[in-house]
């Protein structure tokens, strides 16, 4: 059983399984939001998924042996998803949203 587990977890398998969980509750999140207008409001957490998702792709570039500009570009892209995510926040707690 370990031998399995450990090809899928080095081979990307859980991190797949992840990114597609996450999608999923994604996918939830903006429908159950769009039709109910009740819920979390995108804007206050697609920001934050995207920064995650980035480095679970990061992450996944890694486990295939990817180029290292691969890697570089996600986490860049994490890191500009994550401070755009700040930036807004410190806005809407300065003008009292």
């Amino acid at each position: 059983m370990t031998a399995w587990l450990q090809a899928w977890v080095t081979s990307g398998g859980l991190v797949d399984t992840i990114i597609a969980i996450t999608l999923l509750e994604v996918a939830f999140l903006l429908l159950h939001h769009h039709r109910t207008k009740r819920g979390l409001a995108p804007r206050n957490y697609l920001l934050n998924v995207l920064s995650g998702l980035s480095l679970m792709l990061a992450l996944r570039c890694c486990l295939a042996g990817s180029a290292w500009f691969f890697i570089a570009a996600w986490l860049v892209a994490a890191g500009a998803a994550h401070a755009a995510d700040i930036a807004m926040r410190l806005q809407q707690r300065s003008s009292g949203h």
